[in-house]
């Protein structure tokens, strides 16, 4: 799910607008997933440098470094990734796998912000602090914006631990346009992500979570390997499920770059320091996608 309203916001212009924002949050981003809106140009490209680099290994964040952000305790340590990825094998070209799960039995969930519109400073220092690993799906109207791409490199960390992949040009709900008017928005995408990066991301999201065969199709003959959906949506305070009413092993869960004015006032890492303490006092860790799919 991604939002797609002018900038991802559940608070909208007038109290009808409040409504119906607040339902966007709630699922995610309006439709079966959401995404968000903005616009502008930004620096120059960031040195080549392969987008799903692994991460390399780090000390542990401590205990004050946690504290700081409002958390008792730093997340456990995640187990050893598997020794084969989802993708492995898979042909170039062929049409991506769609996992919105990972299928495994380790008590780790998988964090990932879409869309780019909020850009706030304070989250950079957050995520260097926590060396907190999650992904990011940027659309390129929406990341240019304000500061820019710029930002999005300041997350990724050391290593690249956070990549960033694929959320289309413009936001647009895929299975409402044409072949050709899809593979233009997921290869465009992948074009502007490559000539900063020098790579094409293997990874790919939907605005809105829709998506048709010729989705596939193009998403394939763009270097797309996976196509990732959700089964958890981060709100302001809490988490809501797909299924059942706590998070299971593999969890992938969907969040935005939003700030207070989509918010109610909270900002983005008062939201993630919520989740995050969600995610502990249910025995879970968090993990990095990349090693697993």
């Amino acid at each position: 799910m991604s939002s797609r309203i002018s900038g991802p916001i559940p608070a909208r212009r007038a109290a009808a607008v409040t409504t119906l924002l607040l339902a966007v949050l709630l699922s995610g981003c309006s439709g079966s997933s959401g995404g968000s809106g903005g616009k502008q140009a930004s620096g120059a490209p960031s040195p080549r440098t392969e987008p799903t680099a692994p991460a390399s290994p780090s000390a542990a964040p401590d205990a004050a470094a946690y504290r700081r952000w409002g958390l008792d305790k730093p997340l456990a340590a995640p187990p050893a990734p598997p020794s084969a990825k989802l993708t492995d094998g898979l042909k170039p070209g062929a049409a991506p796998k769609v996992i919105r799960r990972v299928p495994t039995n380790d008590k780790v969930v998988f964090l990932t912000f879409d869309d780019g519109a909020e850009k706030d400073p304070e989250f950079v220092k957050m995520a260097k602090d926590l060396k907190l690993p999650f992904t990011m799906f940027l659309t390129d109207d929406i990341a240019r914006a304000g500061s820019g791409y710029g930002y999005f490199e300041q997350l990724r960390g050391e290593g690249n631990r956070n990549t960033i992949n694929n959320h289309t040009l413009s936001h647009p709900n895929l299975r409402t346009l044409s072949a050709d008017a899809q593979r233009r928005e997921i290869c465009g995408q992948q074009d502007v992500l490559e000539k900063r990066y020098g790579g094409k991301p293997p990874l790919f999201r939907p605005p809105y979570g829709n998506y048709n065969d010729a989705t596939l199709a193009a998403a394939g003959g763009c270097g797309v390997k996976a196509l990732l959906l959700w089964e958890v949506t981060m709100q302001i305070n809490d988490m809501r499920y797909a299924q059942g009413d706590k998070l299971r092993p593999g969890d992938i869960v969907l969040a935005h770059f939003r700030g207070p004015s989509e918010l109610k006032g909270t900002t983005m890492t008062r939201m993630v320091t919520n989740m995050l303490r969600s995610i502990e006092r249910q025995g879970f860790t968090v993990a990095r996608l990349e090693d697993y799919v």
